[in-house]
């Protein structure tokens, strides 16, 4: 039997903050130093991380270790490189995607030596451990995901997305003036969404930028009222 729907934002202001100078960084959930016990995960959704990087900075070489890691770019580009051989450079409206699996070292940098970029890091857990590593990337074009929803990580690459290790479907939209979106969850008993930019109305309550949502006990949702917003929308099955 299905829950109500129940809607538990998570605002801005109050997630965890870093500033290394040629890193601002706003955790959503626990990260690094910043450990919140209220904010540890939700569901496999384990972080997200709104990282600006200044011209020239970046994460030297690192390792990771079955961990399902996205990066979706909102400004700029972010140049890629890891021991698997791969190396890219992904501009904004593109999401490169990482599987960890049983142990991967990679580094990402800003190739703008006097631009900003700015990216959302999300981590998912893996439904198995230890697997083979790899590495893909999406270019999203505006048209796909503006006024709807866009699927680009899924457990089946169905409609032609990445395909995770983890449980999750991930939805990338833009809602802006008159547009709407109605999303029915169905049975699916736990979603995030994360404002990535803008202003956007979820049902009757009205969300900021860097802003998130946890939706439980599955339902309809509602997207619209848009300003400029940017979303992106976890089914957590």
């Amino acid at each position: 039997m299905t829950r109500q729907q129940t809607i538990t934002r998570r605002p801005a202001n109050e997630r965890g903050f870093a500033d290394f100078g040629w890193l601002k960084s706003a955790h959503t959930f626990s990260f690094g130093q910043y450990h919140d016990p209220q904010h540890t995960n939700f569901g496999v959704l384990r972080v997200i991380n709104d990282d600006e990087v200044a011209g020239g900075g970046g994460f030297p070489s690192h390792p990771h270790q079955d961990a399902e890691i996205f990066s979706y770019v909102l400004e700029g580009g972010l140049a890629h490189k890891d021991s698997l051989g791969n190396g890219s450079t992904v501009q904004a409206g593109g999401v490169q995607y990482m599987s960890a699996g049983s142990g991967v070292t990679h580094s990402e940098f800003n190739p703008s030596p006097t631009e900003r970029m700015r990216f959302l890091q999300v981590w998912l857990i893996p439904d198995e451990q230890g697997a083979e590593p790899r590495y893909d990337t999406l270019d999203i074009r505006p048209e796909d995901k503006r006024g709807k929803l866009k699927l680009f990580l899924s457990p089946d690459g169905r409609d032609g997305s990445m395909q995770t290790r983890a449980k999750a479907n991930v939805f990338a939209a833009t809602i802006n003036n008159d547009e709407r979106i109605e999303h029915d969850l169905g049975t699916i008993q736990r979603a995030w969404i994360q404002v990535a930019g803008g202003r956007v109305r979820l049902n009757d309550q009205l969300l900021n930028a860097g802003d998130g949502v946890a939706v439980e006990g599955g339902g309809k949702i509602t997207l619209d009222r848009g300003e400029q917003a940017e979303i992106l929308l976890f089914e957590l099955p």
